[in-house]
Formats: structure tokens, sequence, C-alpha cells
């Protein structure tokens, strides 16, 4: 694979920034979002069982005056409730989560907890709290705008207890008549109570589902580099199978233009086929030499080499990209090993650098005994301090149109004119098109990047670049590896760890 492949990383990030990628991802349903029947059905029968032990305790035990029958009426709804939801689950495939009939079953189960309240106390029954239960669970897995609806009842149903409600069971001959005041307290603590946990709730799982959507998209990038690494031993093997008809048709050409009249149409058809077939045999060199032992793509590299692979797809929009290597005098530069995750983690950290940055970018590579740093600097505005402390979040940015996409816009737009050489000196010329807002960056490159390198071991910091007095200080990304995580093992060395165990 050829180093114009590392930006397929952010590639893969900018299509779930396409307009409305996330306002469609809010309503449609995700991995949790609703419940499955199975859970709804285990749920009920425990509320159920609570509700009727409590009923009973109260009559029975206790010896309230309650409405015994309406009660058990109540209940009874719920359990036709669910045996009729069984009866369903068995149907279809109740293990799966189902959001409209989610936020069904947690409706009735509010219209049903609200009548089991108005027949003993209201608002004067401590039960009243478990109102909070549906809808906080309506938060946490379905969308929004049902979540919002069950909400709203569940508010209603307060306003409705609050107002009318069969007065709470007590022992004979005993009133208890709460203040009304203090009934209005509780009624708005559970307002309180609905809105804030269940805003909670929804808050948690909304960041529990972005990350997901950011970690699938870093599995997706793996998997393609693995895809790609799969195409390169397939041609690998291509190369080494059409050798030998390759060989053939060479031979039977070399004979036909030995048989054929110099200067003949045959002889120049013969001539011109057994040019072409040379050219098919160094294509099959070439598919054929880079493929090592193991691997389909280089299973080690030069370690200026990689920084020159992370670096050269960025290169080309005005700015001055350079990269160095420090080492211990009179040590030679390591050989690391080319993972898909640094190559892929460092050319996003690149990218984000070229899109700040004024003029130019350094990538450095400082090896010493134990470690294998890469720095990243580059000469632009620095992170701010509001993004400074949720770096490697998801969906955390303030990136602008980048540098090297208004260049290829612009590129692009005149390319009807004459051609010509875009200058930082002069302003590139108006785009017509309007650049697509997915260029405009999500947030995930950098969660993505951290994520790679830190599977591979690294250390990610980030901090100012130190720029001149008067110039922007920059920023800085830095990627900390041990030396034994990275590098590859001297196979020189292997025979003596060997013989001394």
């Amino acid at each position: 694979m050829s180093s114009t492949e590392a930006p397929s990383l952010s590639q893969a990030v900018k299509v779930a920034g396409r307009p409305g990628a996330m306002e469609a991802l809010r309503e449609r349903p995700r991995r949790g979002r609703g419940l499955s029947l199975r859970t709804l059905i285990v749920l009920r029968w425990l509320a159920i069982l609570g509700q009727t032990s409590a009923i009973l305790t109260a009559y029975f035990a206790l010896h309230f005056p309650l409405p015994l029958w309406e009660c058990l009426t109540a209940i009874g709804a719920g359990v036709a409730m669910n045996l009729a939801t069984m009866a369903r689950a068995r149907r279809i495939d109740g293990s799966l989560p189902n959001g409209p009939q989610t936020a069904a079953q947690l409706g009735f189960d509010i219209l049903q907890l609200a009548t089991l309240l108005a027949l003993t106390g209201g608002l004067d029954n401590p039960f009243c709290l478990l109102l909070v239960a549906p809808v906080t669970i309506a938060a946490a897995s379905l969308p929004s705008r049902q979540a919002l609806v069950l909400g709203v009842m569940a508010l209603i149903a307060l306003a409705v207890l609050f107002s009318w409600s069969l007065p709470l069971p007590w022992r004979l001959h005993e009133h208890l008549v709460l203040p009304g005041l203090y009934r209005f307290g509780m009624g708005l603590a559970l307002a309180t109570g609905v809105l804030f946990t269940s805003g909670y709730a929804w808050k948690v799982a909304a960041d529990a589902e972005k990350l997901e959507l950011a970690l699938a998209t870093t599995q997706d990038v793996l998997q393609r580099e693995q895809r790609l690494a799969a195409l390169g031993g397939l041609a690998a093997a291509a190369a080494h199978e059409l050798g030998t008809p390759l060989a053939t048709i060479q031979v039977v050409a070399k004979e036909l233009l030995r048989a054929s009249p110099p200067g003949s149409p045959v002889a120049e058809d013969a001539a011109l086929m057994l040019q072409q077939a040379e050219r098919c045999r160094d294509i099959l060199k070439q598919l054929s030499a880079q493929p090592e032992e193991g691997d389909a793509l280089y299973a080690d590299v030069d370690l200026k080499a990689l920084l020159e692979e992370v670096v050269e797809p960025h290169r080309g929009f005005d700015l001055d990209f350079q990269t160095a290597v420090k080492a211990p005098p009179g040590q030679p530069l390591p050989r690391v090993h080319r993972l898909p995750e640094v190559v892929h983690g460092l050319s996003t950290l690149v990218e984000n650098a070229a899109d700040f940055a004024n003029s130019r970018v350094r990538v450095t590579a400082v090896v010493d005994a134990g470690w294998i740093e890469i720095d990243i600097l580059d000469d632009g505005p620095g992170f701010s301090s509001e993004i400074l402390p949720r770096l490697g979040e998801p969906y955390v940015t303030s990136r602008p149109q980048t540098k090297a996409r208004r260049a290829l816009a612009a590129q692009i737009a005149a390319a009807s004119d004459a051609p010509r050489r875009i200058s930082r000196k002069a302003p590139p010329p108006p785009v017509t098109a309007p650049i697509a807002p997915s260029q405009g960056g999500m947030g995930l490159g950098f969660f993505i990047a951290r994520t790679l390198l830190e599977r591979s071991g690294g250390k990610v910091s980030v901090g100012a670049g130190g720029g001149e007095k008067g110039q922007p200080k920059g920023a800085r990304v830095t990627v900390r590896w041990p030396r034994q995580a990275l590098e590859v093992a001297d196979p020189a060395l292997e025979p003596q760890a060997c013989g001394g165990t």
C-alpha cells in the first residue's frame, strides 16, 4: 500500500459528518435504544409482585381501609397487559430492542401506576416516587421525542394526583391529613425528580451513543487497513502465479519475431507483444517485491521512512513540512513496526496540525535508551483554553475549513481556467460551489487517533508549541512509546537472550 492511503482515517470519520447524519442518528433505533419485550415483561412482573404485596399487606396485616377490589383491578390490568405482551413476544423475536413497543409499554405503566396511586392517597402515598422510574428508563433507552412524551405524561399524572385522589389509607378511627403546602412541595419535588433524573439519564445515554459511534468508526478504519493488507497478499500471490504464463507468452513472442520477416506487420506485432509482456513482468516484480515474510505490507520500516509516509499525503498545499529523527551519537536509527494504528493515528495528527498551521509543520522523532517519542508541532494559534481540558473526547472540535481543502476546492473551481499555482501571498480564487459541511470536522479525528496510538502502546500528550515571542504559540502533540513496543527486535540479540535462559 502506498503512503497516499494514510488519509483514509479522516475520510472514514467524515462519512459520519455528512449533513443530517447526526440528526438521523438521534431518530433511528440504535444498539440499546429501546428495550426488548422480554426485559419489559420481567420488569412488569416485578412491579406487579411489589404492588400486590404492598396492597395485601396494607389491607390484611395493617388493616388499612383501602378500596381493595379497585386496586386489584388496576393490578389485574397490568397482569393482562403482561400476558398479552408475552403472547406477542412468542410470535416475534422478543430479545431484540423495540423502540415503539418500549414507549407504549412504559406509557401503560405510567397510567397504571397513576391509577393505583389515585386509589391509595395520591401524592400523600410515599410510593408516588415510583413515577420517576418509567420516565428515567425512557430517557435512557428511547429517542428524545418518545421520552419527552412519556415525561409529559408523568407530569400530567402528578398534576392530576395533586388535584384529586382518594384519602390516604390509615388506621381505623384515625385520619392522617397532611398540609396542602406539604402536598405541593411533594408534587414539586417529584416533578423536579422526573426532570432531573430523566435529563441525567438522557445525557449519559447520548454520551455513550457518541462514544459507541466513535469506536465503531475506529474499528471500521482498522478493518479497512486489514482488507488492504489482505489485498496486498493477494497481489503478491497473483504476481507469483502469473509469472509462468507470462514467461510462456514471452517465449512465443520471441519465436514469432524470429520467424517473421524484419519490418513486416507480423514482426511489429510480435515486437509489441514482447514489449508489453516485459512491462507486465516489471509490474509483477513490483507487486512481489514489497511483501515480506509474515505480512502483506512492510512488516517494519525505518523510523525516518515512517515519518515521511505519514507526512507525504499532506504536502503540496503551501505548507513547509519538516521531518527529522534525533538519536544518540553513534547509534543507528531504529527500525519500527509499521502498525496500521500508528500510521493512521500519526497521519490524523499531522492533518490536524496542517489544518491550523500558518506556514510550517514540524514532525520530529527523538530516540533514547528506553523511549521513542514523536513530536508534531505547528505554528498555528494553538489549543484554546476551552478545548484543551476536553481534548481527546469524541465530538470536541474547533476545526475550521481546512487549509488543504480550501486550496483543493480553489484548484477545482479554477480548473476550467488556465492552470496556475496557488500562492499563499495571493488569496485563492472564490469558490462557487460551497464546501461540504462534513469538511468542517466532527471532533472524532483526534479521539480516534488517540485511541489507535494508545492501542499500540503509546501515550499521547498535548500542549503549547513554544512559538517565538510575538508569534503564534502553536500546538504540540507528543506520542511516546517504550522502545520495545515499537522497535523491531534485533535478530542478532535473540540467540544471546535464548542462551541466557
